[in-house]
């Protein structure tokens, strides 16, 4: 009655340690996909500043 009942217990750990382990899969994945955006909006944000620069550029050369 040992051994059965010894599989079961180690099954559940098993369980747990899965549980556990894709609780911090789940963690990790929405801080990558946190950082994922922050970039998004970092790129966005250079794009905008890179077009005002090459109109301000553009404007210049035409006044030359």
């Amino acid at each position: 009655m040992f051994w059965p009942m010894f599989a079961v217990a180690v099954g559940f750990l098993g369980l747990a340690v899965l549980g556990v382990l894709a609780v911090r899969v789940f963690l990790e994945a929405r801080r990558l996909g946190l950082q994922v955006a922050d970039s998004g909006r970092r790129i966005t944000r250079a794009a905008e500043d890179l077009e005002r620069a090459a109109v301000s550029a553009a404007r210049s050369a035409d006044a030359l």
